[in-house]
């Protein structure tokens, strides 16, 4: 009889399931539900019921059983990836209170203002958890839940991200591991453990909302009764520890040794490595987060990469195959036409009220071929921001494994291997987070069973180079790039002067 694991990701637009075989890796089953934000809220609020989330997962599931011909004792084990950063409030129940705010939800500005004065200031919020206080994270959610809907915040019972709540609807624990509640900004990355001190600053009652943290190899749980009938699999299976998106992304690409640096190309853009030890940016601009195998993933993650492109390939009223084309056409640098892509705001640099801007547009630019290439290469330099910083702090990539939507282009992952100047690849199974999450359901599985096997022996034997997508850098585009790095960062330094002034202006607008 086969045994089989199964990894969902469940994300900002969609969850996605996979069935891999766990004697040779191989993905024998897949299905994907898509789904959107909440419409009609405020400018900045970016929400989602987490009900949609454990649909999507659990049609997800049974699709992909199906397609395997899965039988269900055939399944020994369950990993699940989500979307960081997530707050979903919990009530003494179990029930959820009010719809989870997401990681692109950038209204909470004032929160964070707010914490890092009462904490002392940045550099104390980033010893006291190696990470600064941004938008983004969880933390200040939590402030927003108890200033702005205080009854709601009375009911709060326990604190939960996305890929925990998925974990409690099928397991009935509430847990939270190492690799996504770094991503919390009230969680101590070098101890491994909560910060009572950013707790308290939100809450003196905080602490006690706290779900059990536990070691990213154990359990979360296992398979409920109810949970199993409703996906057609017996009950007792084993649910891992699972993890964010990034976490799980890095065992699906294999980055569970130094030296390897993947490059997630999605909604979001992600740079991260694996690291032995925590790696601190004393800036804050690199997020200095624990991996889901116990070591450190320090990161870097911007807000618009296919934001940038879709928005110019609908607008011109492209398919994926013309819009690449067209891009083609254009020479590295597009003529000089920069674009600065801070649609959504940004996190890196932390502009969380910048708007996009295309810089040096002349006659000979303005057409939609230009716009293609710009939109491609200032995501990518935005991303390549990131990883200059990385460098800074002595983790040079030798390779980058590019992974999501705009892994999919040729065009892309060469512009992708010029501007970061180090050779991309794309893997065999380009589903990161979702085949992560099933390795990392192995992995736990065999410890489980008193199996003595290490993360990185399994990545290495399972993860496989897709040999015919192998890009080396162009030292003549790579200079030109250069040169045009130069130039977005100059832009994006003098955003950062001039948007506490726009601030003031939109708000005073409204």
């Amino acid at each position: 009889m086969r045994r089989l694991v199964i990894g969902v990701d469940s994300g900002t637009q969609s969850t996605k399931a996979l069935v891999v075989d766990v004697a040779r890796g191989g993905v024998v089953g897949e299905a994907s539900e898509a789904y959107g934000l909440i419409s009609g809220l405020p400018s900045g609020s970016k929400e989602q019921d987490p009900a949609t989330w454990v649909a999507a997962m659990e049609n997800s599931i049974r699709g992909a059983l199906k397609k395997a011909a899965a039988r269900p004792g055939e399944v020994v084990g369950i990993g699940i990836s989500g979307q960081q950063h997530g707050f979903v409030p919990l009530d003494a129940e179990g029930r959820v209170i009010r719809p989870a705010k997401l990681w692109c939800d950038t209204s909470t500005t004032e929160e964070c203002e707010i914490l890092t004065e009462k904490l002392g200031g940045m550099k104390k919020v980033i010893q006291a958890t190696g990470n600064a206080m941004l938008p983004g994270f969880t933390a200040p959610k939590v402030l927003w839940l108890k200033r702005h809907e205080k009854e709601n915040f009375k009911r709060l019972a326990t604190v939960l991200l996305p890929h925990d709540y998925l974990n409690f609807h099928l397991t009935g624990n509430r847990v939270m591991e190492y690799g996504d509640a770094s991503g919390t900004a009230f969680f101590d990355v070098r101890r491994r453990e909560f910060s009572t001190s950013v707790l308290k600053a939100i809450d003196p009652g905080l602490e006690k909302c706290m779900p059990e943290l536990i070691s990213s190899d154990l359990p979360a749980g296992f398979l409920s009764a109810e949970s199993a009938g409703r996906l057609g699999l017996e009950p007792g299976i084993l649910v891992s520890a699972g993890g964010g998106d990034n976490m799980m992304g890095a065992i699906g690409t294999g980055n569970t040794a130094p030296g390897v640096v993947t490059a997630s190309f999605g909604t979001s853009g992600t740079i991260y490595a694996c690291s032995g030890k925590p790696v601190v940016d004393p800036k804050g601009e690199i997020a200095a987060f624990c991996d889901s195998t116990n070591r450190w993933l320090p990161l870097l993650c911007t807000m618009n990469v296919t934001v940038a492109t879709e928005m110019v390939r609908k607008r011109f009223g492209l398919d994926h195959e013309s819009f690449e084309k067209l891009a083609r056409k254009v020479r590295p640098g597009s003529d000089g036409l920069l674009l600065v892509p801070y649609l959504e705001g940004e996190r890196t640099p932390n502009l969380p009220d910048a708007t996009g801007v295309f810089y040096g547009i002349r006659s000979e630019t303005f057409d939609e071929a230009h716009m293609a290439r710009a939109a491609m290469e200032g995501v990518t330099m935005g991303m390549n921001y990131g990883l200059n910083r990385l460098r800074q702090l002595k983790l040079e990539p030798t390779q980058i494994r590019a992974t999501g939507g705009g892994a999919r282009s040729r065009t892309w992952l060469q512009i992708m291997a010029d501007i970061f100047n180090t050779e991309v690849v794309t893997l065999k199974v380009s589903e990161g987070a979702a085949y992560g999450a099933a390795l990392q359901a192995l992995w736990s599985w065999h410890l489980n069973r008193g199996e003595k096997v290490d993360i990185h022996d399994l990545t290495a034997n399972f993860v496989k180079i897709d040999g015919r997508r192998r890009f080396q850098p162009n030292p003549e585009a790579a200079a030109i790039y250069l040169e045009m790095q130069s130039l977005l960062d100059s832009v994006s330094a003098s955003l950062v002067r001039t948007f506490p002034m726009h601030r003031q202006i939109t708000r005073h607008s409204h």
